[in-house]
């Protein structure tokens, strides 16, 4: 790409699915993505397009729309799986219940169209760079409640080991709960103990095989 895109092209990458990178937009708008390899069209019916690697690059630098942080889920148009102890004044009804499978159903799409062989029973190379928000969304897609402030529920948490996150929940049977969604999500999931307290955790990383 020698020189950025359009305003209009940009607010089309801006406004992009913020897990899948499905786009909208007139033809002409699509057609100029590609070009500047931005975005691609899928072979599969609908034809739908998407943003490539270098578009989801450029869209998590857009002024407009801030690249998502764990710790800050409730940045404005941008959504982030709920990973506990945050502090959120997002909805908690049917609305983020359809937003939450809504994305959940974004990932694995780009679960069939990232992996090599379309496979959707184990996580994609945008889950391996986004592990505590890969994990939330497969938690709470499934149901399991977050932690707040002063509640019990689960905590997803990055640890200093590479491709693992850490999961929380002082409920013992919650927390193996967890462990069962993770592993049906396509995680290896592991129990430990902390040295100190005793307290039950897990250790989760994605199955490549």
């Amino acid at each position: 790409m020698t020189r950025p895109p359009t305003a209009a092209q940009r607010r089309v990458i801006d406004s992009a699915d913020p897990v899948s990178g499905r786009l909208r937009g007139t033809e002409a708008q699509l057609a100029a993505l590609v070009k500047r390899g931005l975005a691609f069209r899928h072979p599969r019916p609908p034809h739908d397009y998407f943003l490539t690697p270098a578009g989801h690059r450029l869209r998590e630098t857009a002024p407009e729309v801030p690249e998502p942080v764990v710790e800050a889920p409730t940045t404005a148009g941008v959504f982030a799986a709920r990973i506990g102890g945050e502090e959120t004044t997002a909805g908690t009804g049917p609305a983020r219940t359809r937003e939450v499978h809504s994305a959940w159903q974004g990932l694995l799409e780009l679960r069939r169209m990232t992996n090599p062989d379309g496979s959707v029973d184990r996580p994609c190379g945008w889950e391996r760079t986004h592990l505590v928000q890969a994990a939330a969304l497969a938690l709470e897609a499934a149901g399991h409640r977050p932690a707040g402030r002063d509640a019990e529920g689960y905590r997803v948490r990055a640890t200093p080991q590479p491709e693992a996150v850490a999961v929380r929940d002082p409920d013992g049977e919650a927390l193996r709960a967890c462990a069962g969604t993770l592993e049906r999500a396509g995680w290896q999931v592991s129990g430990h103990n902390e040295p100190r307290t005793g307290a039950s955790y897990l250790l989760a990383s994605p199955r490549r095989t």
